[in-house]
């Protein structure tokens, strides 16, 4: 039996230290965290609660198959990539607790690469090719498009598609009718894949920065062997959002306009724009 002890956080509101609710936690991680203040952190969409230390982070969610497999590649991932080091994990009472080391540099989003496009279109274009140069051959997870649309049915099954942070076209008059014509539209429609490693995610504040270079990949409950086409699809909407879209309101934009196909002129291929849209659309059920 795992005894529980508590922290108190001051949950949901960032960059505040926080004294305000319990949160508790498995001894066996209880015993690893440091003594340091620290700050709660939610640029992220993924739910989790995530507390910031000096050199640490601890990730708190609900356990279910994305935490699962976001610890599974953690583990697969030490020595091929710049990933957290995992200092212990602990799934107790149904949630996973999850402590790492922090990545060093920038997120993406950092105004230093924002202000700068050709620096940030350089960084992500060597963030996705580190991932295609992995040898998937003894990849643990499958995130292909046979499980990828299995797991949205699911979703759909079980009220999990966040109908507020769906594209403004996705549904409605000029979109599909509700998520499961999507999801019947997504089947009719399956594209080739070339498989790789596949981030699942790939969206700025997931990718970290430094000196130019890519030092880190956080959130990786998604990763496994995808179609490349995934992470760009999802690296292009992010740029666009960050840039002209919904997080241009955080203030990390630069006021200039994008040019959209930097992306692809430094990653040396053309866009496939049918497959962007196939990939975007997917993600719209997660």
């Amino acid at each position: 039996m795992i005894m529980e002890l508590y922290l108190i956080i001051r949950a949901g509101r960032p960059g505040r230290t926080g004294r305000e609710d319990v949160m508790f936690l498995p001894e066996s991680i209880r015993d690893l965290m440091p003594g340091e203040d620290y700050e709660t952190d939610d640029i992220g969409m993924s739910g989790a609660s995530v507390l910031v230390f000096k050199d640490k982070i601890l990730k708190v969610q609900d356990w279910n198959p994305e935490s699962e497999n976001e610890y599974g590649m953690l583990r697969y991932l030490q020595d091929r990539l710049p990933v957290p080091h995992i200092y212990a994990h602990e799934v107790s009472g149904g949630r996973s607790y999850l402590l790492m080391g922090k990545c060093e540099g920038q997120m993406a989003c950092a105004p230093e690469y924002m202000e700068n496009q050709t620096v940030l279109c350089r960084l992500l274009a060597e963030g996705l090719k580190r991932l295609w140069s992995v040898d998937i051959s003894d990849c643990p997870s499958d995130q292909s498009l046979s499980h990828k649309l299995a797991q949205a049915a699911r979703n759909i099954e079980n009220g999990l598609v966040d109908m507020d942070n769906v594209e403004p076209d996705t549904f409605g008059e000029n979109g599909f009718r509700d998520p499961a014509a999507l999801l019947q539209w997504l089947y009719e429609n399956k594209p080739d894949e070339e498989l790789v490693l596949s981030h699942g995610d790939f969206c700025l504040p997931n990718i970290f920065g430094r000196n130019g270079r890519v030092s880190g990949y956080i959130d990786l409950g998604r990763a496994g062997m995808a179609d490349k086409w995934c992470d760009i699809a999802l690296c292009y909407r992010s740029i666009s959002h960050n840039y002209g879209g919904r997080y241009k309101s955080r203030g990390n934009s630069a006021c200039q306009e994008y040019d959209d196909l930097l992306l692809f002129r430094e990653l040396g291929i053309r866009p496939d724009w049918e497959k962007i849209r196939y990939y975007i659309l997917l993600d719209e059920l997660f």
